[in-house]
């Protein structure tokens, strides 16, 4: 157990660590809190003279005297200047720049040893008395200073001092000093640097701010010259855009308003040989308008007199009227009185030729001496503009009584030439009467047989520069004419061949020529053809529009129309020739039975220059056969159908294709029973060869009412219905009665495949792919070339695959057999094609075999 004595003196030692402890923290404390108001400071003050106050201020909570001063070295000189001083008796402040001698006392001494130094005042005395250094200043009791260090070099002595006995320095305040001093040389650089770069912000601000006042002036006065400038373009446009003098004084005023006040403003011209001024524009918030005056002492005339821009306000305008250079006819009202006027000469070449004036009333405005600058500049460019339009003004206005006397002149020249300009139209008018006589039909008014082989002539000549402009000439003779003659008298007769010229100019485009050649005969030329169906389709619109009976008198006779066609041909080297075949393949029309069209064949031409009579080829007298073509895909690979086309063999025309051949039947029975018979032998060739599916072409007669039962019994009687595919034509169908196309719809209905041939040839109608239940659809010739020609058809293809897709229906497209042509419809979303034909040897039957078989 412890001695009990000894416990106390424990306690006691404990507590006099606690209390040293203590101090150390009190004095970190104070040592950190003095730091950082120096590194604050340091950062806000702008300022050296500010900074040292501020570090006093910050030393006086923490040292015992009020006594503290800054010396640095010079860095020129290297001699010790006082920066910062404040004593209790040597006065508050000295003087910066004085010298008071430090490199000699103490303070010289500290900075030459480079160590703290503290002084009582007999060891201040002692040292001095040893010649350590100078005494200076009034003794303090108590002393210390302490060196500047800026990293190894001394750069000054901070210094503190007391005047009181009891008050001295402890080893913690010493410390506290030579810290600060250490941080002080780092807050000086700060401060010094920051009031250099002040400085010369304030330089370099100052140099700024005199080159942004050089540059405002320079653009001010870019801006006046930009201002003359654009005023000297806008004077300039007045010689052109003003169109007369009255429209340039507007323009001007508008001009004048840009530069100054010009509210009430007046141009006066100034006419020397009579001595008058008037006022031509007038603008004026008192006067409507300015009465030309005599040359007298008014304002305007003080400007014309002095030829020079006067700026006149109410003290010189009351000098002027004293001194008598100005004088007033009768009195102004005060408040009619211009409180500012300014007047420029509009000076030119020829010397003064008037002014330009502005007033001002009840001081709305002072105008300067830019005013009267800018005035002046405009004037002298609106007097040249002026004089340019007052020169061509009177020029005009000589122009304009020049004209008069010549009009004058012209008017009894006219009146003399009137009755000789009227025969001479006269005789113009005779002369294209008789141009047009010559020319032209007297009774349908249409081209005459002249006119139409000189244009002909000329469309052969074309062609054999050009032979890809194909032309095509339809020779028309209208069937029973001579009946209507007969009937109804020449004079209905007459009638009827106008309104028949009529039609058949409907039935023609606007550069197809027209003619009669005389009697009822007429012919066409077709030109600028881009395939030999136009001229095709012409024809059957002159047959369908010739089926309407004419009428006269109550009277009603059916009429017709046989047309031969013959197409451009470089064999061609006359018009003659291709007139006589024209007419050749007309003739062979007529005989065939009227109300048709015929092509020309070359073989019409020898038929007609033989010697013996023409005979008949009736349908059932000639021999038949079929052609078969393969469809295949756009890689020639064979599909399972096939097309069967029946041909005739006929004197004339050679082998021939049946759709022309069934022209020449005699009647219906005729050709009832020709296709009769070329079904059963194609149904017999398709079990024969063992196809698949075999595509008939069909006529619409088969879809009549009486002819539809015998139809129905031949394929009741035949083997392998699902083997044949009867195609109708699309334009038979389009133009069928309800009783054939029920009897189609029936056909389906009854199992029999059924199909569209030739479909689109001359229209694309969808009516009936929608309305019947279809298997195929081969499309025309025509229609797949004209896909590839024009973007509407094939905007009318793509509504046939769709409908043909939607209702699972095989489209195959007819054309040419070339790969190009079917690529190029593979694109368009066709994939199947009717391939080469080929002939299937068979015995050859006519007519007089199917009517026995029936």
């Amino acid at each position: 157990m412890e001695d009990k004595l000894t416990i106390p003196s424990k306690l006691a030692h404990q507590n006099k660590r606690l209390k040293t402890l203590l101090e150390k923290y009190k004095q970190s404390h104070h040592l950190q809190n003095a730091l950082i108001q120096l590194s604050e400071q340091a950062s806000s003050v702008a300022e050296l003279t500010l900074l040292y106050p501020a570090i006093h201020d910050i030393l006086q909570a923490y040292l015992p005297s009020k006594s503290f001063y800054v010396v640095l070295a010079n860095q020129h000189t290297h001699a010790l200047e006082l920066s910062y001083f404040c004593d209790e008796k040597d006065g508050i402040s000295v003087a910066l720049n004085q010298d008071n001698s430090f490199d000699e006392g103490a303070t010289g001494y500290v900075y030459k040893l480079g160590r703290t130094t503290c002084f009582t005042k007999q060891q201040m005395q002692a040292a001095a008395d040893n010649g350590l250094f100078r005494a200076l200043g009034s003794p303090a009791e108590h002393w210390v200073g302490v060196p500047i260090y800026q990293e190894k070099n001394i750069i000054g002595v901070l210094a503190a001092q007391s005047y009181d006995k009891h008050q001295g320095y402890s080893s913690q305040q010493v410390h506290l000093l030579e810290v600060m001093s250490l941080y002080l040389a780092t807050a000086i650089e700060r401060v010094k640097k920051r009031e250099l770069l002040e400085s010369e912000v304030k330089i370099r601000t100052r140099a700024l701010t005199q080159s942004n006042d050089a540059l405002n002036l320079e653009i001010d006065q870019r801006k006046r010259a930009l201002q003359r400038q654009q005023i000297l373009f806008k004077i300039s446009e007045l010689a052109t855009q003003a169109q007369n003098l009255d429209d340039a004084y507007l323009q001007i005023h508008q001009i004048i308003k840009t530069i100054t006040y010009a509210e009430n403003l007046y141009i006066a011209l100034y006419d020397k040989e009579s001595g008058w001024i008037n006022f031509p524009y007038c603008v004026d918030e008192f006067k409507d308008n300015t009465e030309p005056r005599p040359f007298a002492k008014g304002y305007s005339e003080l400007v014309i007199s002095s030829e020079q821009t006067q700026l006149i306000h109410p003290c010189r305008a009351k000098e002027l009227l004293e001194s008598g250079e100005v004088q007033r006819s009768q009195p102004v009202p005060e408040e009619q009185m211009a409180t500012s006027w300014l007047g420029a000469p509009l000076k030119t070449s020829q010397g003064v030729i008037g002014l330009i004036a502005c007033q001002a009333y009840n001081n709305k405005h002072i105008f300067s001496k830019d005013d009267c600058e800018l005035i002046t500049f405009v004037s002298h460019q609106i007097a040249t503009v002026l004089q340019t339009k007052l020169a061509t003004q009177a020029l005009k206005t000589s122009h304009q009584e020049l004209e008069f006397r010549v009009d004058e002149k012209t008017k009894a020249l006219q009146h003399a030439n009137l009755h000789l300009q009227m025969q001479i139209d006269e005789r113009k008018k005779i002369e294209q009467q008789l141009y047009h006589d010559a020319h032209h039909d007297s009774l349908t008014g249409l081209p005459n047989r002249n006119l139409f082989l000189t244009q002909l002539e000329k469309t052969l000549q074309h062609y054999h520069r050009f032979p890809e402009h194909h032309f095509a000439v339809l020779f028309i003779d209208l069937d029973k004419f001579k009946d209507i003659n007969d009937q109804l008298g020449h004079q209905a007769g007459d009638q009827f061949l106008i309104s028949v010229g009529d039609l058949f100019s409907h039935c023609i485009r606007e550069h197809d020529l027209l003619a009669r050649l005389g009697g009822d005969e007429f012919v066409i030329l077709l030109t600028h053809l881009t395939e030999l169906q136009q001229a095709e389709d012409v024809a059957t619109r002159i047959i369908n529009i010739m089926k309407k009976p004419f009428c006269s008198k109550g009277t009603c006779i059916q009429s017709g129309a046989s047309v031969g066609i013959t197409y451009s041909n470089t064999s061609y080297q006359h018009t003659d020739e291709i007139i006589r075949d024209a007419d050749a393949a007309m003739y062979y029309a007529k005989n065939a039975g009227r109300d048709r069209y015929e092509l020309f064949h070359p073989m019409l031409t020898q038929a007609l220059t033989s010697n013996e009579a023409p005979t008949p080829h009736h349908l059932d007298s000639l021999p038949m056969s079929f052609r078969s073509s393969n469809i295949i895909d756009l890689d020639e690979q064979q599909q399972s159908e096939s097309l069967f086309e029946a041909f005739g063999e006929h004197p004339v025309l050679g082998y021939t294709s049946f759709d022309i051949l069934k022209k020449f039947a005699t009647d219906k029975e005729q050709h009832l029973q020709v296709e009769l018979e070329l079904l059963q032998q194609a149904y017999a060739q398709a079990l024969t060869a063992n196809l698949a599916k075999v595509l008939l072409p069909c006529s619409g007669l088969l879809l009549e009412e009486l002819e539809f039962k015998l139809f129905s019994e031949v394929l009741s009687k035949q083997q392998g219905q699902s083997q044949i595919c009867l195609l109708f034509d699309d334009q038979e169908i389009r133009y069928a009665c309800a009783t054939q196309l029920e009897n189609l719809k029936k056909l389906s209905s009854l199992g029999y495949s059924i199909g569209l041939n030739n479909f689109a040839k001359d229209r694309c109608e969808l009516n009936a792919l929608t309305e019947i239940d279809f298997d195929y659809i081969l499309l025309s010739s025509t229609f797949s070339k004209r896909v590839l020609q024009q973007d509407s058809f094939n905007l009318q293809l793509q509504g046939v695959l769709a409908i043909t897709k939607l209702k699972h229906i095989k489209v195959i497209a007819k054309g040419p057999s070339i790969l190009n042509f079917r690529t190029l419809l593979d694109k368009y979303g066709l994939n199947l094609f009717v391939g080469k034909q080929q002939v299937i040897s068979q015995p050859e039957t006519s007519a007089n075999n199917a009517a026995q078989s029936l």
